[in-house]
């Protein structure tokens, strides 16, 4: 979802703009202090201290865990890493152009068949399911990129963690250390993010009873569309048209004065800047001296400067994960899937608190249509 209800709720509210939907105990977004929590910690507490792990672990539970908690999660979830080789066989009938949040949202479709107890919606088997899906969401995205590129996917390994794995399946060798850190940090801050579109549409789907693997579907094909997902993609492929950073002035000026929409700025939430974009925009500048390449950092840094100067309006989270996604290599069309690899963590976590007290989801809308029409025999219209 996107802002707090006010304290008086019109009968119809656009695209249920500042509509309380339902109560959770899973995030916070508070626009007008730009903050951003889970279960209660603050973001910029965990991005600095925490690991993905943890932050799954606080999601799905309320409360991080112990060490030996932890240390279960992390076998738990390196124990389902690998895909059901009949998974694999029918991605590899996909055709090579497809899109890869398409791939992926098929994919964990078919993952369903594969799960014999993808429709036991009691605790225990949900969290055995969510922990199956956020474990095969990083293979099943690079196995697609392998694939597409005539390559055969590479087997994870257990010893790695989710992020360091998700590197080393997507190049074939180990991350460095400080890649891998970047990229854990990147998926604690994307893991959720209250009731955005895909979350809320999880938890529409999960109010029928519908198993995790529709609601996750769901989560997905939400996310698939240009005005969720994708942002940060279109901040790369702006700056890599814009080429140069003595280019960055014309070329933001001229698409203001032609009310193009500038990706990666301006929030349904936040008002002030959006504290995960305060993280990214170190990775990027650490990126790009770590690749002896600056420019997409300084580039990024004066489109900032531009658009707070002419519009007031901040970064969000898309807009300096692009140039540090960039430098680390990744390609641009695995931008929105990398974002479900971590989002993964907070769809699951929002279908399980939905499973744990459920009421159908079932909103009403205003009908401004024609009444008291006649019905006419076709044989006298005109």
């Amino acid at each position: 979802m996107a802002e707090k209800a006010n304290s008086t709720t019109a009968s119809t509210t656009a695209g249920l703009r500042g509509v309380t939907a339902a109560s959770s105990t899973i995030s916070d977004v508070n626009g007008e202090k730009g903050e951003l929590i889970y279960q209660g910690y603050n973001i910029h507490d965990l991005a600095q201290h925490s690991t993905f792990e943890e932050v799954i672990f606080l999601l799905w539970n309320k409360r991080l865990p112990t060490a030996v908690e932890l240390d279960q999660l992390k076998r738990d979830l390196s124990q389902c890493y690998a895909l059901p080789s009949e998974v694999i066989e029918l991605m590899q009938r996909f055709p090579r152009e497809a899109d890869p949040i398409d791939v992926l949202r098929t994919s964990v479709s078919a993952l369903e068949f594969y799960d014999p107890y993808a429709r036991d919606l009691s605790r225990e088997a949900a969290v055995r399911t969510a922990i199956r899906l956020t474990a095969q969401f990083p293979t099943l995205v690079t196995a697609a990129d392998r694939i597409r590129r005539g390559l055969d996917p590479i087997t994870p390994d257990p010893k790695l963690n989710i992020a360091a794995n998700f590197l080393f399946m997507l190049r074939g060798e180990r991350p460095l250390a400080e890649e891998a850190h970047v990229f854990d940090v990147a998926l604690i801050l994307h893991a959720d993010h209250e009731l955005n579109a895909s979350t809320f549409t999880a938890r529409v789907v999960a109010g029928t009873l519908a198993d995790l693997y529709g609601a996750i579907t769901a989560a997905i094909a939400a996310l698939s569309g240009p005005l969720h997902g994708g942002a940060n993609t279109n901040v790369m492929r702006m700056l890599l048209e814009i080429g140069e950073l003595e280019n960055a002035e014309s070329y933001i000026s001229r698409a203001l004065s032609e009310k193009r929409k500038i990706m990666g700025f301006g929030h349904a939430v936040y008002r002030t800047e959006d504290p995960r974009a305060t993280h990214l925009r170190g990775f990027s500048r650490s990126m790009g001296e770590r690749g002896g390449d600056t420019k997409w950092h300084e580039m990024s840094l004066k489109v900032a400067e531009i658009m707070r100067r002419e519009k007031g309006l901040y970064p969000n989270v898309d807009f300096f994960s692009a140039s540090t996604y960039y430098m680390m290599g990744i390609p641009l069309d695995l931008y929105t899937p990398i974002f479900a690899v971590s989002r993964i963590s907070g769809w699951t976590a929002h279908v399980l608190e939905q499973y744990a007290d459920n009421k159908l989801i079932r909103p009403r809308a205003e009908y401004v249509g024609a009444r008291d029409l006649r019905y006419v025999p076709i044989s006298e219209r005109t």
